[in-house]
């Protein structure tokens, strides 16, 4: 995920690990300190998917992370549907 020109993608990802305990990916190479990366390891299911969301939404809130509010609602709408 991009984050806004002028932001640093690792200073949102600190604020996250060390409000939630949620660890982030950083960018390599061109993309280090411009976006971060949310994985997993082996199982992975809707409810830890708006976990994770719901943690980048506040660290966006948190950080002050200009960005547009609402993509858990979105995600949860899309989810719900299947």
């Amino acid at each position: 995920v991009f984050v806004p020109e002028g932001f640093d993608s690792d200073e949102l990802r600190k604020v996250i690990r060390e409000r939630f305990n949620m660890s982030l990916g950083t960018g390599l190479g061109k993309l280090k300190n411009r976006i971060f990366r949310i994985g997993h390891i082996g199982d992975f299911n809707e409810l830890m998917l708006m976990g994770a969301l719901s943690g980048v939404e506040m660290g966006l809130r948190i950080a002050d992370f200009p960005h547009k509010a609402g993509g858990v609602e979105s995600a949860m709408a899309a989810l719900s549907k299947n």
